[in-house]
């Protein structure tokens, strides 16, 4: 949750969960998926 939350911009971890905690189950792996097949930079 930490890489996800940077690279969202959130300061903190907590933040990110507070924001998106809403989103549908399955998604959120989905989603950390394509946070991490992007390039960095």
């Amino acid at each position: 949750m930490k890489v996800v939350s940077e690279r969202l911009g959130h300061a903190s971890a907590t933040i990110a969960l507070s924001v998106h905690q809403h989103v549908r189950p399955g998604v959120g792996s989905e989603a950390a998926d394509r946070f991490t097949a992007l390039p960095e930079g």
